[in-house]
């Protein structure tokens, strides 16, 4: 299992490395200096606090109803010390085949809340809609635009938060997989490889 997870791991590394490398954010200087600092070793190397901190910021940037996702995650990313590409890779989870579905669901998380909360919504926000007629077999079809922005919103800061508690569950059961610092798994491979030594040294 940790076999499969590291390879899965570097392999989401790999397309992350080609996407900031590539040509098109290539000629945005502006952009360059800020994908910069993203190659960094520390936001690269998984450990329990960094993955936890990226996956509540690829989760909670996935609920925003806007292109470039991916490149506001990987910024906030270096802003607040998070693994790069599992924040980017948690950004799928809006993807286009689940973008509809989750927009309205959005919606109607909204009215829960709204009714269930009694959260108001100022009338100028209740009388936005946001049309789905691009959308085959959605002609006619609209968001409220209250709701849905109380929706993604909430939503978002509820994803935010869980990451956090998921994660840290996960690491204290696999600490071996995903350790509390990287300096803890740099230790674990230096006793690792003291220990295969000293058992070499003893055959001989």
């Amino acid at each position: 299992m940790a076999a499969e997870f590291k390879r899965r791991y570097l392999r989401v590394v790999r397309k992350v490395y080609r996407f900031l490398r590539s040509p098109s954010l290539k000629r945005r200087a502006w952009l360059q200096r800020t994908i910069a600092p993203m190659f960094e070793r520390e936001f690269w190397h998984p450990c329990r606090d960094s993955v936890a901190t990226g996956v509540a910021i690829g989760l909670f940037v996935s609920q925003l109803p806007m292109p470039g996702q991916m490149i506001l995650a990987g910024i906030w990313s270096v802003f607040f010390r998070a693994n790069i590409p599992i924040a980017l890779a948690a950004c799928w989870v809006t993807n286009p085949l689940t973008q509809l579905p989750m927009m309205l669901f959005q919606e109607s998380f909204g009215d829960f809340l709204r009714e269930s909360l009694h959260i108001p919504i100022h009338p100028i926000l209740e009388k936005i809609q946001v049309p789905l007629g691009f959308i085959p077999g959605m002609e006619g079809e609209s968001l409220n635009g209250g709701s849905f922005i109380l929706g993604f919103l909430s939503l978002g800061f509820l994803l935010f938060i869980l990451a956090f508690p998921i994660v840290y569950l996960l690491s204290a059961l696999m600490p071996r997989l995903l350790p509390k610092t990287r300096y803890q798994r740099a230790r674990a491979k230096v006793i690792a490889r003291q220990k295969k030594e000293e058992a070499q040294a003893a055959k001989e």
